[in-house]
C-alpha cells in the first residue's frame, strides 16, 4: 500500500473551539447578580455547560462582578467546578480573554467568547479579531454548531478539564519549588510511553492533528480515515506518546508519522501538545526515533513547514541533532547526524513498545 502523503494539500481547517469563555449576567443566568442575588440559570445553560465539558471543550469566565460573590453563586448553582482560571473582576473583557489565553496556553482562534452585550463582544473583537464571539441568545443552538462538535470523543477529551486542573496544581508546585529546574523535573516522576497508534489511539491521533497548532512541525491535519490507513500501511510508522507524573496523567500528548523507504525514513509529521512544552517531550521523541532509525541502518530526515506558529519545532529539531539539508517549495528537509544521538533525560522513565 502507498499513501499519497506527498500529495496532501494543506487546506484551511475549519475552526475548532477548545475553550468557551462565558459572561455571567444575562448570559449564564437571568439577571444582574449585584442587583438580585436570586438569579437563576437560563433553562438550557446547564445542559450546554455539561455537554461542552463532555466534549473536551474547556470553559472559563470573563465577567465584571465581585469575585467572591460571583464564585459563591456559581458554587450554589452547582457549576463552579466547570470553569478554569475564571476572570471575575472589573477589567475590560478583552484583557480577561487575554489572561485566560495565556494561562491555558491556547491560541485566540480556538476561543469562543459569549456575552449578551454587543459592546462587550465588539470590544473583544477589536483587540482579538480571531476570537469567535457569540451573542448569548445563540447558546440555545450552540451544541449544534460545527465549531463545538469534535469528530470523536476520546478518553483524553472526556478527561480534559481534570488534566488541566492537574496542570494548575503542577504549576503551583513549580512556582513554590526553590531548587533548579532539573531538580523540579526529577521530582515529578515522569513516565513517558511510546507505542504504535492503534484502536482508540487513532481517534486521539486525529484529534491531536486537529488541535495542535503551535508544536506541529508541518501543520498537517488528518482525517480519521487517513490516520487509520496510515496505521495499517507497511510503508509508515505511526507512533503515539503518553505522559504521566505524580500529579496524574497528561494523556496522549505527542504523535509522529514516519514514512519508511529502503534507505531513508522521513518524519512527515511530528507534533507535541503545548501542555508539555516545558518538559522536553519533543526532543525525547526525536531522539528515540533517531536511535530507532540508526539501529535499523536508515538515514533519518524530517520535514518542517513554517506555519507562523511552529518555529519552536524547528528549534527542537536542530537541538536534537538535525541539520538543514535542502528546501523544497517552502518545505525544509532536515537530516539527523548519527553522532548527535542523545540519551533520554534521567528525570524521565521511558516505556518503549515500538522497538
Amino acid at each position: 500500500m502507498t499513501f499519497p502523503i506527498d500529495e496532501k494539500i494543506k487546506t484551511k481547517a475549519k475552526r475548532h473551539i477548545k475553550c468557551v469563555i462565558w459572561d455571567l449576567d444575562h448570559t449564564i443566568w437571568n439577571g444582574i447578580l449585584m442587583e438580585n442575588s436570586e438569579v437563576q440559570l437560563h433553562s438550557h445553560i446547564l445542559d450546554v455547560i455539561i455537554s461542552l465539558d463532555k466534549r473536551g471543550i474547556l470553559q472559563s469566565i470573563a465577567s465584571r462582578n465581585e469575585y467572591d460573590i460571583a464564585m459563591e453563586k456559581l458554587k450554589e448553582l452547582g457549576i463552579e467546578e466547570y470553569f478554569i482560571y475564571p476572570q471575575i473582576n472589573w477589567n475590560n473583557k478583552s484583557s480577561s480573554v487575554q489572561t485566560i489565553s495565556n494561562l491555558i496556553n491556547i491560541n485566540m482562534d480556538a476561543i469562543a467568547f459569549i456575552d449578551d452585550q454587543l459592546f462587550e463582544r465588539e470590544e473583544v473583537t477589536f483587540h482579538h479579531p480571531q476570537v469567535f464571539c457569540l451573542d448569548a441568545v445563540e447558546t440555545v443552538n450552540l451544541l449544534k454548531m460545527s465549531e463545538f462538535s469534535p469528530a470523536f470523543l476520546t478518553k483524553d477529551s472526556i478527561n480534559r478539564r481534570q488534566m488541566y486542573l492537574n496542570d494548575i496544581v503542577r504549576k503551583s508546585a513549580e512556582d513554590r519549588f526553590e531548587g533548579q529546574q532539573d531538580e523540579f523535573l526529577y521530582s515529578l516522576d515522569m513516565v513517558l510511553t511510546l507505542s504504535f497508534a492503534e484502536g482508540d489511539d487513532l481517534k486521539r491521533a486525529e484529534e491531536l492533528t486537529v488541535r495542535t497548532n503551535q508544536l506541529n512541525a508541518t501543520g498537517y491535519t488528518f482525517s480519521y480515515e487517513e490516520i487509520e490507513a496510515l496505521s495499517h500501511s507497511p510503508n509508515h510508522k505511526l507512533i503515539i506518546c503518553g505522559l504521566d507524573d505524580k500529579f496524574g496523567t497528561y494523556g496522549k500528548v505527542g504523535l509522529a508519522l514516519l514514512e519508511c523507504n529502503n534507505d531513508c525514513w522521513t518524519l512527515k509529521l511530528l507534533l507535541v501538545s503545548c501542555r508539555v512544552i516545558s518538559r522536553g517531550i519533543g526532543a525525547v521523541m526525536l531522539n528515540f526515533i533517531a536511535k530507532l532509525a540508526n539501529n535499523a541502518g536508515k538515514i533519518l530526515r524530517g520535514e518542517f513547514l513554517p506555519t507562523g506558529r511552529n518555529r519552536m519545532m524547528l528549534l527542537t529539531y536542530k537541538l536534537s541533532g538535525f541539520r538543514e539539508l535542502e528546501e523544497r517549495e517552502g518545505m525544509l528537509i532536515l537530516e539527523h547526524e548519527p553522532s548527535q544521538l542523545q540519551n533520554v533525560p534521567e528525570y524521565i522513565t521511558l516505556f518503549d513498545y515500538v522497538s
